[in-house]
């Protein structure tokens, strides 16, 4: 789907704010109620938005340990693959979970309340996950940037 330039500007506005009223939003984007309503519907149907979400502040809620994994696995077919990737939709602390290229399979964020926290869950659930050889953990130490914004250009 081509996007332009109003389009563009929706998605911008919605990433900063999902919960602006349309009344608003077709203000901030220059076009009235209707054509915006229709462009986000549009938007929502093709899968260019997915969904509205509410963000939460980690430390404030005791979850201020950040943790990469890199993990490699033993076997690289198509069934080993799928069991890890279903096995790893079970487990709530891991946050975001990626394939990599590379020597590393794939890359895992978790996040903890406390370095105890995260021993007792490698120990009892990251080495058991299916095909496992090996893991490679990194603590986060601070954060520098976050932001779950995509960087859409303007045309």
């Amino acid at each position: 789907m081509k996007l332009d330039k109003f389009d563009r500007e929706i998605l911008r506005v919605l990433q900063q704010d999902a919960t602006v009223s349309m009344a608003d939003l077709s203000q901030r984007v220059g076009l009235s109620h209707t054509p915006c309503w229709r462009r986000v519907k549009r938007m929502e149907a093709d899968g260019i938005i997915i969904g509205k979400v509410t963000l939460l502040n980690s430390k404030k809620l005791n979850l201020g340990v950040s943790v990469f994994i890199y993990v490699t696995l033993k076997n690289h077919d198509g069934d080993s693959l799928t069991d890890f990737e279903n096995a790893v939709q079970g487990i709530d602390e891991i946050v975001e979970c990626h394939t990599t290229s590379g020597e590393k399979d794939y890359l895992l964020k978790v996040i903890v309340e406390s370095i105890e926290e995260y021993e007792y869950l490698l120990k009892n659930k990251l080495t058991h996950l299916p095909l496992v050889d090996h893991l490679s953990s990194t603590f986060a130490l601070k954060q520098v940037k976050n932001t779950t914004e995509l960087p859409i250009k303007r045309q």
